[in-house]
């Protein structure tokens, strides 16, 4: 007697993208006006925050990756970088201008330390994980004192965005767990070539910029759909708030913000995520970036979901500790 076994059947993502993009082209009918406004808002969120904040940073990290400060990062903070992360001292260049600068600088630097071979795959699938990060003028300028009304709020989430950094790079220092030590130096700049760097520099910091503009507006796009749409309405204010934040971080944590409440518990633990997980649109500009090299997106994937995990359960100790945090009004 033979047992038939009926095969599952198959996700069809080709077929599921087609009917993505014919609705996507119906609803910029239907919403027309109201997706007007939203590319009008995420133009001038991209102009006036955006632009100003990252393009001077990817110039810089251009400029200093053709210089010997990777050496030297190399040769003073390998004795770190190596028992806590289980990375060359090179890696500590991403890091600190992935901490300081915002997303995607720290992903850029590392594909770029992968296209130029200074960093092994592994190596490089490690940092990946936890470089790329929200930057201290948008958690404090913007999340805080902009959304939330408040510097201290800012100065806290900034706190525990950088304690989830850390322990997701402690955490992803057993990713494929061997060493791959890598000698190679970084050339020196060359003075007399300079003019050439440069202009390649602002040429490539423009292109990456270009990218994250169409993404802020395509995902800003897709949110006033789901909310002029009426999809959301049956949700409770934080799922919608989490469901925006999940396509895109800044008009997602925006609505957060305006969530009506007498104590803000919830909707900073909710942001503390959203800032580690970075949204569905850094992810997809991240992916843009690294598609030119062997970098796997796995491993940046959960490096964000733990990132978010961790700095909420970070952000909540905090509060639970000193309760003058909970901030209630």
């Amino acid at each position: 007697m033979k047992v038939l076994f009926l095969n599952k059947p198959k996700l069809n993502t080709k077929f599921l993208i087609k009917v993505f993009l014919i609705l996507f082209i119906i609803f910029l009918i239907m919403f027309s006006k109201t997706n007007i406004l939203a590319v009008q808002n995420a133009i001038s969120l991209f102009f006036e925050k955006v632009f100003p904040s990252l393009f001077p940073f990817f110039i810089a990290a251009d400029l200093l990756s053709h210089t010997n400060i990777i050496n030297i990062l190399n040769t003073i903070l390998s004795p770190i970088m190596k028992p806590l992360f289980n990375v060359s001292g090179k890696g500590a260049f991403p890091f600190i201008m992935g901490i300081i600068s915002g997303y995607p600088t720290g992903a850029k630097i590392v594909s770029d330390f992968r296209k130029n071979n200074i960093c092994t795959k592994v190596e490089c699938e490690r940092l990946l994980a936890y470089t790329n990060n929200s930057g201290p003028l948008f958690i404090i300028g913007t999340v805080g004192s902009s959304l939330f009304l408040s510097t201290e709020i800012g100065i806290l989430l900034l706190i525990t965005h950088i304690f989830g950094t850390l322990t997701v790079g402690i955490i992803f220092r057993f990713y494929k767990n061997n060493y791959y030590r890598n000698e190679n130096i970084v050339d020196e700049l060359d003075i007399d070539n300079f003019s050439s760097i440069l202009t390649e520099s602002i040429f490539n910091s423009f292109k990456t910029t270009g990218m994250i503009f169409g993404f802020i507006i395509m995902f800003s796009i897709i949110n006033n759909i789901l909310l002029t749409s009426g999809i959301l309405k049956l949700f409770p204010s934080a799922i919608i708030g989490s469901i925006l934040s999940t396509c895109e971080i800044t008009n997602g944590i925006n609505y957060i913000s305006m969530i009506k409440s007498s104590n803000l518990t919830i909707q900073l633990i909710l942001t503390s995520f959203f800032l580690g997980f970075g949204g569905i649109s850094v992810l997809m500009q991240v992916y843009s970036i690294i598609s030119k090299t062997d970098l796997s997106i796995k491993p940046y994937i959960l490096g964000k979901l733990l990132h978010g995990l961790t700095s909420a359960i970070y952000t909540l100790i905090i509060i639970l500790l000193f309760p003058s945090f909970s901030f209630k009004i």
